[in-house]
């Protein structure tokens, strides 16, 4: 486990130890728990493609050119290109 310090402002700061102390819990526990859900949730919003933009072909016409640019690269019918 790693040790991280965050700043709370004061009414935050308050309304986390009295709920950790009505909950019998230790705050550094409410914390954590509280992160790990906010990251989860982060995680699940991001789209589902992530990988799409995420190289660069070299070229700058890509979306005008698509299928050119794809026919000159495969093999049709599945032809070698022997």
């Amino acid at each position: 486990m790693k040790r991280t310090t965050v700043f709370l402002d004061e009414d935050l700061d308050r309304d986390l130890k009295a709920l950790a102390e009505r909950q019998g819990r230790p705050t550094a526990r409410l914390v954590r728990e509280a992160l790990a859900d906010y990251v989860d949730r982060q995680r699940a919003e991001r789209p589902a493609l992530s990988f799409v933009a995420a190289g660069r072909s070299g070229r700058s016409d890509v979306a005008e050119r698509h299928e050119e640019i794809l026919a000159s690269e495969l093999s049709p019918h599945g032809e070698d290109d022997a």
